[in-house]
């Protein structure tokens, strides 16, 4: 097993006490990034960060750890935009006023998701212009902003799709909300597509991450497969504009 995989294993073993079951995949770790006991706190540490009251369009992972984050948004009317699950039907958009008051909860759970959010695709997003923040869950984080585990393979295409159409950049504020247990000292190395984050919130505190090297940009064509792109419907976009499909 590689070093990742076994920090994963020893996570998941910690992570089973403070993780809060999802309602179809249980505490199947290597299928769903949980919310966990104290998010609310860890919540309350990334909205408090001047990059994110100053935000005027963010851009979110579909985790169940995001939760109450979303809530805070669709209360708050901020728009953003969140990838559905594996990004299998592409991305959603919550805009102001789609959500009726008292109901922000359930919309901010996937499912209320997808009934108050409307799609959209790769071009529409373009058109309402760039990210100013992005928030992600993780399986794992080490201090010096490796995520790995279940997710982060989405993310970095999410990313690479994202900054090919200039909607992030190198200095786009990335955060990840996760347990104290999901976080790791072990030194990790970074592949070429992995993003690197800038600050790791959890119940007792914001880590910040001191970040040595550049993020990579655009997708990597050659580490994409043709079903990844058939199963994939914004890659499929991009790949048309691009002339790669």
């Amino acid at each position: 097993m590689s070093q990742s995989g076994l920090i994963r294993q020893r996570i998941w073993e910690r992570l089973k006490e403070v993780a809060r079951p999802d309602t179809r995949l249980h505490l199947e770790f290597s299928d769903v990034i949980p919310d966990f006991e104290g998010s609310d706190i860890a919540t309350d540490r990334i909205v408090a960060e001047a990059a994110f009251k100053e935000s005027r369009f963010a851009f979110v992972t579909p985790d169940n750890s995001l939760v109450d984050l979303r809530r805070r948004m669709i209360a708050a009317g901020m728009p953003f935009v969140m990838s559905t699950y594996n990004i299998r039907r592409g991305f959603l958009l919550m805009e102001p006023g789609r959500v009726p008051e008292g109901a922000e909860l359930y919309a901010a759970w996937l499912d209320g998701m997808e009934h108050f959010a409307r799609p959209v695709t790769l071009a529409e997003i373009a058109e309402i212009g760039r990210f100013d923040f992005a928030v992600t869950g993780a399986s794992a984080v080490s201090t010096d902003g490796v995520r790995f585990g279940k997710g982060h393979i989405y993310f970095d295409l999410e990313w690479g799709m994202f900054t090919d159409l200039g909607l992030m950049q190198e200095t786009t504020p990335v955060a990840a909300i996760v347990h104290d247990v999901q976080v790791v000292d072990d030194k990790l190395f970074a592949s070429e597509t992995d993003i690197a984050i800038d600050m790791i919130a959890t119940p007792t505190g914001l880590i910040r991450v001191d970040r040595q090297s550049k993020r990579p940009r655009g997708v990597r064509w050659d580490l994409v497969t043709k079903q990844q792109i058939a199963d994939t419907p914004p890659l499929r976009e991009l790949a048309r504009m691009r002339g790669i499909a």
